[in-house]
C-alpha cells in the first residue's frame, strides 16, 4: 500500500520536472504539441490492438478455451490508454509499453512468470492467493459444487 502512495505522490512530481525542463529545452508551444501528439498515437494504437484482442478473445472463446491471456492484455491495453491520456512523459513511456504488442506480450509474461496474475485450468487469478478472479481472500474457495438458488414452476 505505500509503493501506491509513494507512486501517487512521486509521479506526478516527476512528470511536472519533466515537462518543465523539457519545456525550457525546446519551448512551452513543442512541448504541448509532443504531449497531444502521443495522446493522438496512443488512441489509435488503442483502437487498433483493442481490436485485435477482442478478436483474438473471440476466437478463443469459440474454440472453447478461456481467453485468459487476452483477458489481462484488455487490461493492460485499458491502463495504456489511461497513462497515454494522461499528461506527461513517464505516463506515455508506460502506456506504449502497454500497447505495443511485443512489450506488452513480455510484460504479461513477467506478470505470470512473477505469479502476480496466474492462469489457473479456466480460473483466472490475481495476487498470490489461490482464490479465483474477484472472490474476496478472506472468502471460503469454493469446493466445486454450484449452487443455484431460484422458484420454480411446473407447467402442465
Amino acid at each position: 500500500m505505500r509503493i501506491l502512495f509513494t507512486i501517487f505522490i512521486l509521479a506526478p512530481i516527476l512528470e511536472m520536472w519533466l515537462l518543465i525542463e523539457v519545456g525550457g529545452l525546446i519551448g512551452a508551444l513543442p512541448t504541448i504539441g509532443c504531449v497531444l501528439l502521443t495522446a493522438m498515437i496512443g488512441a489509435a494504437l488503442l483502437r487498433q490492438q483493442g481490436l485485435s484482442t477482442l478478436l483474438s478473445a473471440r476466437q478463443r472463446m469459440e474454440q472453447g478455451q478461456v481467453p485468459a491471456r487476452e483477458l489481462i492484455a484488455g487490461l493492460l491495453l485499458a491502463v495504456g490508454g489511461a497513462l497515454l491520456l494522461t499528461p506527461g512523459f513517464i505516463t506515455d513511456a508506460v502506456g506504449f509499453v502497454c500497447l505495443i504488442r511485443p512489450l506488452r506480450e513480455a510484460l504479461i509474461d513477467e506478470l505470470l512468470r512473477r505469479g502476480v496474475m496466474q492462469v489457473q485450468g479456466g480460473t483466472f487469478t490475481a495476487g498470490s492467493g489461490p482464490q479465483p478472479f474477484g472472490q474476496r481472500p478472506d472468502e471460503p474457495r469454493d469446493s466445486g459444487n454450484i449452487t443455484i438458488d431460484g422458484e420454480y414452476r411446473k407447467e402442465e
